[in-house]
């Protein structure tokens, strides 16, 4: 799809708000429809009138005023884009207002974006092919003084979605597929042409680094285990390194605390934290942003064998702290506390951000609409904020009291790797905190909004590649 500035096409495509009284182009047909009450302008309602003879148009409804963001124009040019597949249309024009409070270019941007994320589909695997992409050309009218600012923007978005759609195309492969060795792979393939240093450690490696509670949920797979470093020095007079820290299970059965049947179907999507990392590392190093960032991820398959780690056991980590471990299905924080220390201790990273398909808990807590966070650290956090919401992509700040603390204490160990049915999202990332050595740090569980049952927005069915827009624009304002 390409974007131009100008008139043209052969779709029209008009926006309308609810209940607005006339618009400029096609009133007649508005006023008649809005009668009928078969178009009245809700957020990403349709109505197509195809014409043979002259210019057809698309009329898109963006809701009501009072409850617009960008989010809006996301949604309906995506179901915009949607229909104009649908019908085949080649091309298509669009005259883009000012919207009050909204900078043009992020409105460009939004309506770009989502015209963009009516293309994706993950259909490798199948003989036939449900989605083919028809739009070749976009003819954006817009104000001759926006259009370099314009222009950068959609290069801009262009570039995001390209990183999007990278986690997306990770998580929904399979694991038969994908396994860390592929992961790291994919990493190499997608970033070092970036200019980005990829470094891939194997199982003797890993061993000499002491990251014994990675090494224990890596045990009971026959694919090797791996901790890829994905080092991108954008900023050489600057001596601060942001860290980013992905959750890497290629597969989770949930060990010998094994998973019930119905729970394990899309646990090929468990390593959706390093697959956003990927994408986000992608986006920054093409963007060729001013800031120095290493991603960290640990990638293992969390299986049951003779091998595997047990209820019971208590194991080590590089920190020196000791584990005991009381569910093998808590596994993703016992990769990430290593994960999380080789970030602060090794890489001595002056923030970091963890993602991670960490709880069931969250997805109980807060479905697959926002993304709960944890930090030590309130200014890091509210920078955070202001990044998803730039991105789109919600999250929730959940407590962290030095009451919830307590339940983490191990009664054998230094600590224990679950603390009960309570609180389970805050009990994780306060043992994940135990690994920070004090960094300023945010931990984002995405359980509930990485990977999804059915379409939901603009967002598909399947991987959503949630936060790679996040972590972007957080580098960004870095």
């Amino acid at each position: 799809m390409q974007f131009k500035f100008g008139t043209g096409g052969d779709v029209e495509i008009v926006l309308v708000r609810e209940g607005e009284n006339s618009i400029s182009t096609g009133n007649n047909l508005y006023s008649y429809l809005k009668e009928k009450e078969l178009f009245n302008g809700k957020l990403g309602e349709l109505y197509f009138d195809f014409s043979l003879d002259k210019k057809s148009v698309l009329f898109l409804g963006l809701g009501q005023k009072k409850d617009f963001h960008l989010n809006s124009l996301r949604v309906a040019f995506h179901d915009a884009g949607k229909e104009l597949m649908k019908y085949k249309a080649v091309s298509a024009g669009c005259r883009i207002p000012n919207f009050q409070g909204i900078s043009y270019s992020k409105v460009v941007a939004a309506a770009t974006e989502g015209l963009l994320q009516s293309e994706y589909a993950f259909e490798k695997h199948l003989k036939v092919k449900k989605t083919t992409p028809t739009l070749k050309e976009v003819y954006l009218d817009v104000p001759d003084s926006e259009k370099e600012e314009i222009s950068a923007a959609i290069q801009e978005t262009e570039t995001l979605i390209e990183g999007i759609f990278l986690a997306r195309d990770l998580v929904n492969e399979r694991a038969i597929s994908m396994y860390p060795e592929v992961l790291a792979q994919s990493a190499k393939d997608n970033l070092e042409e970036l200019g980005v240093k990829v470094e891939v450690f194997d199982r003797e490696k890993i061993k000499k680094l002491k990251m014994d509670a990675f090494l224990a949920v890596a045990e009971g797979s026959d694919k090797e285990p791996r901790f890829i470093v994905m080092s991108y020095n954008g900023n050489s007079d600057s001596n601060e390194t942001l860290a980013l820290v992905g959750k890497g299970i290629t597969y989770d059965s949930g060990g010998y605390s094994i998973k019930p049947a119905s729970g394990m179907d899309t646990m090929f999507s468990d390593m959706a934290g390093s697959a956003t990392l990927i994408g986000a590392m992608k986006a920054i190093a093409k963007s060729k942003l001013n800031i120095n960032v290493v991603g960290l991820i640990a990638a293992c398959e969390n299986l049951i064998s003779g091998k595997a780690y047990k209820p019971g056991d208590i194991i080590g980590s590089m920190s020196g702290k000791t584990i005991e471990i009381l569910n093998t299905d808590a596994e993703g924080r016992l990769i990430l506390a290593d994960a999380l220390w080789y970030a602060a201790t090794v890489i001595k990273a002056d923030k970091i951000i963890d993602l991670a398909t960490l709880t069931g808990a969250c997805v109980v807590a807060l479905g697959s609409t926002n993304t709960g966070a944890i930090t030590n650290n309130s200014d890091l956090m509210a920078d955070i904020k202001k990044s998803c919401d730039v991105a789109g992509e919600p999250i929730w700040q959940l407590p962290s009291e030095p009451g919830y603390r307590e339940a983490i204490k191990g009664d054998f160990a230094d600590l224990k790797n679950v603390a009960g049915r309570e609180a389970g999202t805050i009990m994780a990332g306060l043992f994940l905190e135990e690994f920070v050595n004090e960094t300023p740090w945010v931990h984002l569980d995405i359980a509930g909004t990485a990977y999804h049952d059915k379409p939901k927005g603009y967002l598909p069915k399947g991987a959503s590649g949630v936060h790679v827009k996040t972590l972007y624009y957080f580098a960004k304002e870095r």
